[in-house]
């Protein structure tokens, strides 16, 4: 019997290494930006089984997935400007579509990998937005959950897009090592 070889991949992945980002643009123009202040982050895609028990399998149950759904719960550190105390504007979007109906209490999320690695995905969802409290000592958090309607599709990573409208730190990145070729 021969020992398996070990794989290659074995750096463990960092929780942090998503971006979160909110559609700000107007009149149908997609302008995403960064939801700042996100402490942590869960996207979810849960399939729906129904049971089928057909006579030919012998007394052995088979399942089917009939549907999809997903969510992504975050916690987010409430920013406000240093000076004005304005709340960030891509929270307080998120905020008010959370207070709304029609189509006002819809936006466009998107999340990915930020290391520029195969996982980017973008959908459009309902807002639940849950101030976490506290002591006097306590720093504003706030959870958010994202609860989707209709698919979550994937698209490519905007992080490896060095064209303009990536992510800012893969684009420096990618000038960057542009610059030391020459």
């Amino acid at each position: 019997m021969s020992t398996p070889t070990p794989p290659e991949e074995t750096a463990t992945a960092l929780a942090r290494r998503y971006r979160l980002e909110l559609d700000m643009g107007t009149d149908g123009a997609e302008e995403f930006e960064l939801v700042p202040g996100v402490t942590n982050f869960v996207p979810k895609v849960e399939a729906t089984y129904q049971e089928l028990k057909p006579y030919e399998t012998d007394g052995w149950t088979e399942n089917v997935s009939t549907m999809l759904k997903w969510t992504i719960e975050a916690t987010i550190l409430h920013r406000a400007h240093p000076d004005t105390g304005a709340f960030n504007a891509v929270q307080v979007k998120l905020r008010k579509a959370s207070v709304k109906f029609g189509a006002g209490s819809y936006v466009r999320v998107r999340y990915y990998d930020r290391n520029g690695a195969d996982d980017a995905y973008q959908g459009t969802a309902l807002v639940k937005w849950e101030p976490d409290g506290g002591d006097a000592d306590a720093v504003d958090t706030v959870k958010i959950t994202f609860t989707g309607s209709g698919p979550l599709a994937e698209i490519a990573n905007p992080a490896t897009d060095t064209g303009g409208g990536g992510d800012a730190g893969a684009q420096a990145l990618a000038k960057t090592t542009k610059g030391a070729d020459k």
